[in-house]
């Protein structure tokens, strides 16, 4: 799913060629992408947009007359930029915004469709889709403690949670965690003011870090579907299970749940202990290595 730098690029992307233009044109590829009826879609049709904001993982479009268009992708929504009128993708293609300058395409490459589109009249309406988590990146280190000790989730769901943090999710807190020192399964009610305002600091210098790469990498060109990713080679540990770590060396490590899993380095980030995968430690049972000097003593055997 894209994260706030990946929708940080959008937004810029999206900002630079399409604000003061009007929207021409809409069209529908897959009726079940609009989710609102009113008001209607066509209402957005001859009015210029006027900007383009990010709220959590999704992106506000306003138009005149306090008309607003919220896109959210989910996991595998993208955007595309074509000439105007170009064809909608046969398979992926959900909807073309046609405006006088270009196509904004949206397109989703998986077969359950997730992604979503609504049209809404005021930004009180907008804070309807707000998920309610805090924005990291504009938060002070008292708000951010209190945000992440509301609930006594781990580190790695409370960083992923949309009710407590905005915009992160499974590849960006890998990053922040792994760069903060901190084990995915820490209990957030259990450190200390210290130690929080740290994982705040490290979180904005992971975010505003990417966010900045991003936008550079991709200056004067607008992202493809393939560059919008939760898989980059530079990133430490997330998507680099059993790869080295850039900081020790040793072997990133991995975390399975559900249709997610969290990479992290048991040397930098839990004392060289091996945390427990819910499903392969129960199939191992007590043959479950506890540390990694135990699992490189079996791999040796």
């Amino acid at each position: 799913m894209p994260e706030l730098p990946d929708i940080e690029l959008y937004r810029h992307a999206i900002e630079t060629r399409l604000v003061g233009h009007p929207l021409v044109a809409v069209r529908l590829a897959s009726p079940f992408v609009l989710r609102s009826v009113d008001p209607p879609l066509a209402a957005l049709c001859g009015k210029p947009l006027e900007a383009v904001r990010r709220m959590g993982k999704r992106l506000v479009f306003a138009f005149g007359d306090e008309l607003r268009l919220v896109v959210h992708l989910m996991i595998s929504g993208r955007f595309r930029y074509e000439t105007r009128g170009a064809k909608v993708p046969g398979k992926v293609g959900l909807a073309a915004l046609d405006f006088d300058v270009g196509t904004l395409m949206l397109t989703e490459a998986s077969s359950k469709k997730r992604a979503s589109v609504h049209v809404v009249r005021g930004d009180a309406a907008v804070a309807e889709h707000d998920r309610g988590g805090i924005e990291v990146l504009g938060a002070t280190t008292e708000q951010f403690a209190a945000a992440m000790r509301r609930e006594n989730r781990t580190l790695k769901r409370a960083l992923t949670d949309p009710a407590i943090l905005s915009g992160i999710g499974n590849a960006y807190s890998d990053e922040i965690l792994h760069a903060a020192k901190l084990s995915p399964t820490t209990l957030a009610r259990s450190l200390d003011d210290a130690t929080l305002a740290r994982l705040h600091g490290t979180m904005k210098t992971v975010l505003t870090t990417w966010t900045d790469r991003l936008r550079a990498e991709f200056e004067g060109r607008f992202p493809g579907a393939g560059d919008v990713t939760a898989f980059r080679d530079d990133f430490a540990v997330h998507g680099r299970y059993g790869k080295p770590c850039p900081v020790c060396g040793a072997a990133v490590q991995r975390i399975r749940y559900a249709e997610n899993e969290s990479n992290y380095c048991a040397a930098c980030q839990t004392e060289g202990k091996l945390l427990a995968d819910r499903g392969l430690s129960r199939l191992l049972g007590k043959d479950w290595p506890k540390s990694l000097e135990d699992l490189e003593s079996r791999k040796r055997a």
